[in-house]
């Protein structure tokens, strides 16, 4: 079959001013665009115009898509049931409170460490995904790889496919185009809207924000951030698009250490390929390649690069040219997956006449998943076992002591207890290691002159107590010399739990040093 230049559905018009189009009017590499301009340090942008494409890459793209965004718009009206008094949204970072939480799981701000282990699961779990892989995290569940692709869908339903909007973009203005220009923009402010919405909603009760919201009654903060990422989204996927990958995102920068010649990558076969050339049906393909030069590869590109130039910064992975090369190898009857994923040790295997080896589990590979079943590992140990209640303590700097009436010394020190549970609970307070120790609560009822004191604490709060701990003057000698400190443990028990729970603290308790 031979391929037509006329035919906008395959290549483009030519036309001398085309800034992505080579002499022949096939599609030209935003590469070979740029290294085409003259003059000047920095070069123009070349705005890419990714072509339509369908094939099983495509749908698996949109699959993700709708995924992604559907858990994106819908998981804040989540509900459940904590019990009276608490959040029964599921997945709610409550600043006021502060809590995070996630189902049935509740985060207090002093296991900022769990947040830590999240993005060390992420990140790990990156890393694996492409030393298998390559760049498919950027290709299909990157936000900005989404949400960019949502634009463009909106931008072929409003202006057309690739050679439309190109010719819509080089007409002079008239009625057409600025109906066209205003609707999509209008398009793409409304999803940039509602994508800032959403998030504002995860931050506060879903429903109540969204009528607070709407009615004009939600506070500064939450419409400062509705604007922040309504101007985000609708600039970096509307606008910026390629360029966020390309020159904002690091991630391309230091991809090649995860990558070796074993990774599945994007890869044009240069050994079927070439020689490439155009092709005219009942001609032979004797002494010449598979590839028609067609350049749908780079029309297909959300980046615009030429991948049988090999790899590339650019390349996410997306494996949109895949599909657009199969359309044309089937147009021209000959075997698909000139284009295909593949590991580039597999490429000059095959490229020698040798069958296919892959070597998929490979060091990194098994690192990469230790490395992430390990932290998982820790991370749930850590959740099974956390406990239901915490102590800190903090000793007054001034005075350092106090000498009382009968000769004892007594410290000052400010006790905080945390009771993650719902209900109240009491804890028992006492002093380990020192005889003779006392203790007293301020404001706190019958707490006074025990060795022990309880403290009632309210659930899923944090009750802040005075307490003042006496020891006689001896308790400070040691081996017949008086100590300026000696070490002091507070210990915490939580009442009417079986088995009990008890947590430590160890400080210290100051004296004056000399002479007993």
């Amino acid at each position: 079959m031979a391929i037509n230049p006329q035919d906008d559905d395959l290549l483009d018009r030519p036309a001398p001013d085309r800034k992505a189009a080579g002499r022949d009017g096939r599609p030209q590499s935003i590469k070979a665009s740029r290294d085409s301009q003259q003059g000047g340090l920095y070069a123009e942008r070349v705005k890419v115009y990714p072509k339509a494409v369908s094939g099983p890459f495509r749908t698996l793209k949109w699959a993700v898509l709708a995924l992604c965004l559907a858990v994106y718009y819908t998981v804040p009206w989540l509900r459940w049931d904590r019990g009276p008094g608490a959040p029964n949204q599921a997945i709610l970072i409550d600043l006021s409170a502060p809590r995070a939480y996630f189902f049935g799981i509740e985060i207090w701000p002093q296991e900022v460490y769990y947040i830590t282990g999240l993005l060390v699961l992420g990140a790990v779990g990156l890393f694996l995904v492409t030393s298998l892989a390559g760049r498919v995290w950027c290709g299909y569940t990157c936000p900005q790889t989404v949400w960019t692709d949502l634009f463009m869908a909106v931008e072929r339903w409003i202006e057309g496919d690739r050679s439309a909007r190109i010719r819509l973009d080089r007409q002079p203005l008239n009625r057409e185009k600025l109906l066209r220009k205003t609707a999509k923009h209008a398009a793409w402010l409304a999803i940039a809207l509602a994508t800032g919405g959403a998030w504002v909603l995860y931050f506060d009760d879903a429903p109540a924000a969204f009528k607070a919201l709407l009615t004009g009654h939600a506070t500064t903060r939450e419409y400062f951030f509705v604007g922040l990422f309504t101007a985000t989204t609708y600039i970096l996927a509307g606008w910026a698009r390629e360029q966020v990958c390309t020159y904002m995102c690091p991630w391309p920068r230091f991809q090649s250490a995860m990558l070796d010649v074993h990774s599945l990558v994007v890869t044009y076969e240069a050994w079927r390929g070439e020689r490439r050339g155009p092709h005219k049906a009942g001609t032979s393909w004797e002494g010449r390649g598979d590839c028609i030069d067609c350049g749908q590869c780079i029309a297909a590109c959300p980046t615009g690069i030429d991948i049988r130039d090999g790899q590339q910064l650019e390349c996410i992975g997306c494996g949109l040219c895949i599909d657009a090369c199969n359309d044309i190898m089937a147009k021209v009857d000959r075997p698909p997956n000139l284009i295909r994923f593949d590991t580039l040790a597999n490429q000059e295997t095959k490229a020698k006449g040798q069958p296919s080896r892959y070597h998929l589990l490979r060091a990194r590979v098994v690192i990469y998943a230790l490395v992430l079943l390990a932290v998982a590992g820790v991370m749930l140990t850590a959740l099974e076992t956390r406990s239901t209640m915490a102590i800190s303590v903090i000793r007054d700097r001034a005075p350092l002591f106090v000498t009382l009436s009968d000769g004892s010394l007594r410290n000052g020190y400010t006790i905080k207890v945390i009771n993650k549970r719902r209900g109240e609970s009491a804890f028992s307070l006492g002093v380990l290691g020192q005889p003779g120790a006392t203790l007293s609560v301020q404001d706190v009822g019958d707490a006074h002159g025990a060795d022990a004191v309880t403290l009632p604490v309210h659930g899923d709060a944090v009750a802040t107590f005075r307490v003042f701990v006496s020891l006689p003057r001896p308790s400070l000698v040691r081996d017949g010399k008086p100590q300026g400190s000696i070490p002091l443990v507070f210990s915490l028990t939580e009442q009417g739990q079986t088995p009990a729970h008890t947590a430590f603290y160890e400080g210290v308790f100051m004296g004056p040093g000399g002479k007993p």
